[in-house]
């Protein structure tokens, strides 16, 4: 596992880690704000291949009101990205840990936060397989 985020191959297709882990975040409240298809923009942008490639922008809408108000600067830290992607022949699943990105912000509220939003990630995270 890297440090700043939970990481783990799955045993299902690209397109069905996308669905799995869009809906496993949506039983913990959380929202898709963005989508980013990497391959895609590498294509339209760089004009080069590249392998399946998703980044998420995942939201817990009160969470996120709550951190705002505390620190309107936390935008720069939002959403949650989460990432899908294809390598070796396998997709892995990767989600940001907010307690780690948070060690760079010396604010105690916001920590406890951040802690409670890792826990709902990490049990969707856990969900998918």
């Amino acid at each position: 596992m890297i440090n700043y985020g939970f990481t783990k191959d799955v045993n299902v297709s690209f397109e069905g880690a996308v669905e799995a882990v869009t809906e496993a975040l949506k039983k913990e409240g959380f929202g898709i704000l963005t989508r980013i298809d990497v391959a895609e923009k590498f294509k339209e942008k760089l004009g080069i291949d590249f392998a399946k490639y998703v980044i998420l922008g995942a939201c817990h809408p009160p969470s996120a009101h709550k951190v705002i108000v505390i620190e309107q600067n936390i935008g720069l830290m939002l959403p949650c990205n989460v990432i899908v992607y294809e390598k070796e022949g396998k997709t892995v699943v990767s989600i940001i840990r907010p307690t780690v990105a948070m060690q760079m912000i010396d604010n105690k509220a916001l920590t406890e936060i951040a802690e409670e939003i890792e826990a709902k990630l990490k049990n969707a995270f856990d969900s998918v397989g």
